[in-house]
């Protein structure tokens, strides 16, 4: 009976054990990814907020850097203030390679002048298909999800991991 007993638990174990591994990539998975999606549900609550020159205040407004670095923050992960600034934040990455969270480079809305003048955030990639979230100057007017059209890639400097 003790025999028995001991084959049983140690059959138990190894099965156990066995499930465990097999599903450890997958959690391991939904770690690594924990920050980008913390930082885009946190972005999705800004949604509306209107486009203000100069301004990282919810209660008064967005400009696109103002934006990020505010969601960045809540992160609790510093990054810079002035669009200017990002391309040495972080690690530059192709946009073949981007990810959900990471900071996409613009130029300012004249696409000949090769100048950082606009950021966003990666909200979601499917397929070809990017999705940006940012506090837009034009039509829009404030916090918005933008997809990456012919317009935007015409504009399109680099992308930076930062996450």
């Amino acid at each position: 009976m003790k025999k028995t007993l001991a084959l049983f638990c140690l059959v138990f174990l190894f099965t156990l054990t066995g499930k465990s591994q097999s599903k450890s990539p997958a959690y391991f998975k939904e770690a690594v990814q924990e920050p980008a999606v913390k930082l885009i549900n946190f972005a999705k609550t800004l949604i509306g907020v209107p486009y203000r020159y100069a301004s990282s205040s919810p209660q008064r407004g967005f400009d696109c850097s103002g934006f990020v670095n505010y969601v960045f923050q809540n992160l609790g992960v510093k990054v810079p203030r002035s669009s200017r600034e990002f391309p040495k934040a972080g690690k530059a990455v192709t946009l073949q390679n981007a990810k959900v969270g990471d900071v996409l480079l613009f130029t300012g809305s004249n696409p000949k002048v090769r100048s950082i003048g606009h950021v966003g955030i990666v909200y979601s990639i499917d397929g070809e298909e990017i999705k940006f979230i940012h506090s837009s100057s034009g039509k829009a007017k404030g916090v918005v999800i933008t997809e990456m059209d012919k317009y935007y890639k015409s504009r399109f400097i680099k992308a930076v991991s930062i996450i």
